[in-house]
């Protein structure tokens, strides 16, 4: 069913689209929005809507509260990179991996704001089973931390645009190219309520490379980063036992150590250890590993 469907079933069972917030616009204007593609919400100022409405940094109380919760790393030593993330998936008062719910909400939110006043935020595990890598291509990955829906749209966009680079100059496309292409797509949202903070790992010409981009559009490159709410806690291991001249076997453990640490400590992180190693050939799977099991392989070393 198409957003303009599930938007009109709502009109019907909810005497229309009745309230007005001056701040964005009359009933007739904001109606003509959604005769288009549903991109943003469906006011005339949508940047200003979502500075207003939603919160996507936990500094303010807004009515649309997004939930943060996830640990996501990946560095650098001499045989590639080892990218490492959890599985587990938090959700507030809107379901943060199902963008029609959270658009509905949106609407909703316009139309009778005095509705929604006393909405608390509650973080629900929603599943423990997220995959949040996003495989480009045979030797690109991206991380997904933030928005389930926002990461997994845009990095899926970008390995489509990817793909067409490929077959338009009949190379791969570099990590550095891919990491801008991401960031530039996303500047163009900055302020609409993206939530987004994803890391684009991969071999080219120049070898191995880090990319950190969000949705602010900032883009950094680097050797190791750990990224989302338990990334401090990955942090502290990775700074312990990280060096560049680890040897394989030593890497992913220290890649499986630091995800685990962090779900440790981390409520909102959890679930399984995803583990990838990339190489010259191309990116391979090492495994997944639940965070319960690795509790006791661990905990010795932890003094518990």
């Amino acid at each position: 069913m198409s957003i303009n469907k599930i938007l009109a079933h709502i009109d019907n069972n909810s005497q229309g689209f009745t309230a007005v917030d001056e701040e964005y616009g009359n009933n007739d204007m904001v109606k003509k929005t959604l005769d288009k593609d549903f991109d943003f919400a469906p006011v005339l100022q949508p940047s200003g809507f979502a500075t207003k409405y939603i919160d996507v940094k936990s500094q303010k109380d807004s009515i649309i509260k997004l939930a943060h919760g996830t640990t996501t790393l990946s560095f650098k030593f001499k045989n590639g990179i080892i990218v490492a993330t959890d599985s587990r998936a938090t959700s507030g008062n809107v379901i943060g991996t199902c963008q029609i719910f959270l658009t509905i909400f949106k609407r909703s939110v316009v139309a009778n704001p005095s509705r929604h006043t006393n909405i608390k935020n509650t973080h629900k595990i929603a599943s423990q089973t997220v995959k949040k890598v996003i495989e480009i291509n045979p030797y690109l990955l991206g991380t997904m931390a933030g928005g389930a829906a926002d990461c997994s749209y845009w990095e899926r966009e970008l390995g489509r645009r990817c793909r067409l680079h490929e077959l338009a100059n009949k190379e791969r496309i570099s990590v550095a190219a891919a990491s801008k292409l991401l960031s530039n797509m996303v500047y163009y949202y900055k302020g609409m309520g993206l939530s987004m903070g994803t890391m684009v790992c991969g071999w080219d010409k120049k070898g191995p490379a880090i990319y950190y981009v969000d949705s602010e559009g900032q883009r950094v490159k680097g050797d190791l980063f750990a990224v989302g709410s338990g990334g401090t806690f990955a942090y502290s291991v990775l700074d312990t036992g990280y060096k560049y001249d680890l040897e394989t076997a030593d890497a992913i453990e220290l890649g499986r150590r630091a995800i685990f640490q962090a779900t440790y400590r981390d409520a909102f992180s959890g679930g399984y250890v995803r583990l990838y190693h990339i190489k010259e050939d191309g990116w391979e799977f090492i495994g997944l590993e639940d965070v319960g099991e690795l509790y006791y392989k661990y905990k010795d070393q932890m003094h518990l």
